[in-house]
């Protein structure tokens, strides 16, 4: 991947992160891209989903917990608005 392409998903991510929380920093980047790559791999390819839970059951709670942050934070943000 070249450097601009580089640069312009992360003005893609920074602006979806600023969208869902009314703010953005590179933690909530990083939250927001490990949730979006669980939660595509878990619609597109199940079994490798299930297969990753298994295999790592406390990183399948750390995810867990992190998508209901992110839940909790953006209905947070609409609830300001």
């Amino acid at each position: 991947m070249n450097e601009e392409l580089k640069a312009q998903m992360d003005g893609l991510l920074e602006k979806y992160s600023e969208l869902l929380f009314g703010e953005t920093s590179q933690e909530l980047k990083e939250q927001v891209q490990a949730w979006v790559l669980y939660s595509h791999i878990a619609k597109s390819m199940p079994p490798l989903v299930q297969h990753w839970n298994s295999t790592y059951p406390d990183a399948k709670e750390e995810v867990k917990k992190l998508i209901a942050e992110i839940k909790t934070r953006n209905e947070e943000y609409r609830k300001k608005k």
